[in-house]
């Protein structure tokens, strides 16, 4: 896909493994996935997406937001999320350890105190655990192609596993069978087995699956009920009071053109 950038470049913007983040302020992304291998057969998620697990992942994400407010957009799919933070954020004095086990604990332990809200007929049978690390992206460009190329994974993993589990569950096929089916095939090849064997429009999926979510601050109006008592009164009346706050809120839309970026400027910080 043109203008996502892959290979060998995308290779310089590696891992930090250095004590502290540089001084010249790159874009910061402290990137984490679960590494567990079987957890989701385990705890019968369903296939090929389980709406319950990728809201369960948005929730810590936004916890996680909540806790560090420097973070300033986050992109999630599948097992996945990555937290962007200001470029000239100085959280933990930019030491990198600092960065990546705190947005680790914070979500790994979100996801162990909110599963029941998402899970309720299903036990959490062990502690889940995440696989992190922080990555510097030297321009905004970079960054914004780093999340494009995030954003083309889940579409071409979801439109794999979309027709790959409807070989299974509806036409029959054992994994083998359905793998061999779909070796060699193209995204349109894919499309036409889903719209001409199982009548699947790929583009009415949900775009949660097609296109992941994203979290940004956004004003929400929060309506909350108040005692209120005049000094005349000796009983107070409950009213309901309208609160502006700030918050992380989920949009599942493309961040790969132009257009997402150019309406929500104040994300990224100027290159300096």
């Amino acid at each position: 896909m043109a203008g996502i950038f892959i290979g060998e470049q995308h290779r310089l913007c590696a891992e930090w493994r250095a004590p502290t983040l540089p001084g010249t302020p790159p874009q910061i992304v402290a990137a984490l996935d679960s590494p567990i291998p079987g957890f989701a057969e385990k705890h019968n998620f369903e296939k090929p997406n389980d709406s319950r697990a990728l809201r369960l992942m948005t929730k810590c994400a936004q916890t996680v937001m909540k806790e560090l407010e420097d973070i300033v957009i986050a992109y999630g799919q599948s097992d996945e999320y990555s937290f962007v933070f200001k470029r000239k954020s100085n959280w933990f004095k930019r030491r990198a350890s600092k960065f990546m086990t705190h947005v680790a604990s914070q979500f790994a332990s979100s996801y162990v105190f909110y599963w029941r809200d998402y899970f309720e007929d299903q036990p959490l049978l062990y502690p889940p655990g995440f696989d992190g690390r922080v990555v510097v992206y030297p321009t905004n460009q970079t960054l914004k192609d780093y999340l494009s190329w995030r954003q083309a994974d889940c579409h071409i993993n979801n439109l794999y596993n979309t027709v790959f589990w409807a070989l299974i569950q509806q036409s029959g096929l054992t994994p083998v069978q359905a793998q061999g089916r779909l070796q060699g095939t193209l995204a349109a090849d894919k499309n036409e087995i889903l719209f001409s064997e199982f009548n699947i429009n790929y583009n009415n999926e949900p775009l949660m699956y097609r296109k992941g979510t994203v979290l940004i601050w956004q004003k929400v109006n929060e309506v909350m009920t108040k005692e209120v008592k005049l000094p005349a009164e000796s009983k107070g009346q409950k009213m309901a009071v309208t609160r502006t706050r700030t918050k992380p809120v989920p949009f599942h839309c493309d961040i790969i053109g132009d257009a997402f970026w150019k309406e929500h400027p104040e994300i990224l910080d100027e290159d300096s």
